[in-house]
């Protein structure tokens, strides 16, 4: 059984709710150890005391926020703990909003959230469907492991998602970061209905259990190929940046592709 990574209340009116937070994902990455090249020696990173030169042990390090110039405020982990609203340990819901109204953008990570006994199944429930049935989502903050988080409750199938989002202020605006902006006049007439068409002709339901992570069974597979000394199959090239000449053409190619394989009859 997993085990819960937070526990606290979920707070909204007058009705608190005992709950434990447990992490909806997992993580299928192959992870890689460090070596110096040519050897089988492992690099490892320790804790060292920069003036000494002498390793540290965890529980002899504390946190400093740099205040000026080589002038720090240490803070212990109990003042963190302190000055946490709630104490850390309350999901105050501030308002119910759309949930079509919170930009995708926004989403960070995704948590279940259960109640801690049985007996508090009937308010648990009872929130649940209340968002459900308005198609609404709860606002709360909390705080978690040093962190404020603003969060987003939601049902799904019975039981309560919280998604942590990410702050207005932490959300950078398109024009600031990309290094080319799309400019000119919007694409209209032919073109724009033939791109349409391929849209619609690869239209299909959402279905996420068809799709894998196949970079990392690559990444499997070529381990497996260096440990038996076998030869690595190299991927081909990404194609070529598309023409504005032949835009159409290749739009119209892409949409008798889809079709076939849809087995559909090109019209």
């Amino acid at each position: 059984m997993a085990r819960a990574i937070w526990s606290g209340s979920i707070s909204f009116g007058l009705v608190t709710i005992p709950v434990e937070l447990y992490s909806a994902t997992e993580d299928h990455t192959v992870h890689f150890n460090q070596f110096q090249r040519g050897t089988s020696d492992r690099i490892r990173y320790k804790r060292v005391n920069e003036r000494t030169g002498r390793e540290v042990p965890y529980d002899k390090i504390v946190k400093g926020h740099e205040v000026d110039n080589g002038e720090f405020v240490v803070v212990e982990p109990e003042e963190l703990d302190e000055i946490a609203p709630g104490r850390s340990r309350t999901l105050d819901i501030e308002a119910f909003v759309d949930i079509d109204e919170i930009d995708p953008v926004h989403f960070q990570k995704t948590y279940w959230l259960g109640p801690t006994k049985p007996e508090f199944s009937r308010p648990y429930l009872l929130l649940a469907q209340a968002m459900k049935k308005t198609n609404r989502a709860g606002i709360a903050m909390f705080v978690m492991r040093g962190k404020q988080y603003l969060t987003a409750l939601t049902e799904d199938k019975g039981i309560l998602a919280v998604h942590t989002l990410f702050f207005a202020d932490e959300i950078r605006k398109p024009k600031d970061v990309l290094d080319v902006v799309p400019e000119g006049r919007a694409p209209r007439g032919k073109e724009l209905d033939m791109a349409v068409s391929l849209v619609e002709s690869m239209a299909d339901d959402w279905r996420p259990e068809d799709f894998r992570d196949t970079y990392t069974e690559r990444v499997t597979e070529l381990i497996k190929a260096k440990q038996k000394g076998s030869k690595i199959k190299v991927e081909d090239e990404p194609a070529e940046a598309t023409g504005i000449v032949d835009l159409m053409d290749a739009l119209q190619r892409s949409v008798e592709a889809s079709k076939k394989r849809r087995g559909k009859k090109v019209s």
